[in-house]
């Protein structure tokens, strides 16, 4: 049987992260922003917590300092003795978690946004990591839905060296953001505009769910990644080979995830998400 993730509390505490990586400008700005002046991003009975993630990296504009901020909130580095030979990354981990945790405990934050750029063409990107969890498929059915005719896509990450490494894993419920494309230590308008618009219809999701809206039977498109292809290279590992104008920034095909209705008990075992990414290269 394939067991049903459904949020039955009102969701009480959110926080929103930026600069998880330091160099990816967006959620910088936005966060710094809703510090000074977070009104847009209060709804009632919801504590909502802006938070700078990794500020060092933020300070140099890079990813980050020792290693990856997103990729280090295991057990076994969580468990590390705290101490000033650990990397600082791993060390900022066991604040946040500190902080918003602890990570798999029922005093750790219910929804966790971690706002990122990217330099490839993803449009306005919502990571789910797990496709079973209702609540999040409805949130983002309304979040894709409050965006029209603006496109959202829904990118599936349930590898699990990946899933429960995230600074977001800490959440109930953790959510990713990725809009793109966006050089690295710039900004750009229309990205922080997209991406400050998915917050805003995030929040009016939860605040309409703890207000004991019901939302209908959903089902949205997922993609995953199925095969990463390197390009061509020589000897020396440079790469001999450029993708074709006629797969660049080729479209994917995606099938549905869904929602049940409430007669339903869980979502069959059938074909939930299988998808085919064709350009990445």
């Amino acid at each position: 049987m394939i067991s049903c993730h459904t949020a039955e509390d009102p969701i009480k505490k959110v926080a929103i992260f930026g600069g998880t990586h330091g160099n990816e400008l967006t959620g910088v700005f936005l966060v710094k922003h809703w510090l000074e002046n977070g009104t847009e991003i209060q709804r009632t009975g919801l504590e909502v917590k802006p938070f700078i993630t990794n500020p060092r990296a933020v300070k140099e504009c890079t990813r980050y300092i020792d290693c990856d901020l997103n990729r280090v909130f295991g057990p076994e580095n969580l468990g590390k003795k705290m101490s000033e030979d650990l990397p600082y990354e791993v060390r900022r981990a066991q604040e946040i978690n500190h902080l918003f945790g602890p990570k798999d405990s029922e005093d750790s934050y219910d929804i966790i946004f971690d706002l990122h750029n990217t330099t490839s063409n993803m449009g306005c990107t919502l990571i789910l990591e797990d496709s079973r969890n209702d609540f999040l498929i409805q949130m983002f059915h309304y979040i894709k839905t409050s965006l029209a005719p603006l496109p959202c896509y829904v990118y599936l990450i349930e590898h699990p060296s990946l899933r429960y490494a995230t600074t977001r894993s800490i959440a109930k419920y953790p959510v990713g953001i990725e809009v793109g494309p966006q050089p690295q230590g710039v900004l750009r308008a229309d990205i922080l505009d997209q991406m400050r618009n998915m917050i805003k219809h995030a929040l009016d999701f939860i605040h309409n769910f703890n207000e004991g809206k019901e939302f209908p039977p959903c089902a949205i498109e997922v993609y995953k990644i199925m095969e990463k292809v390197d390009y061509p290279r020589n000897e020396s590992g440079e790469i001999a080979a450029l993708i074709h104008p006629k797969l660049q920034m080729g479209k994917i095909t995606a099938l549905s995830l869904g929602v049940p209705d409430s007669s339903s008990t869980c979502p069959s075992p059938g074909p939930r998400i299988f998808v085919e990414e064709r350009d990445r290269a």
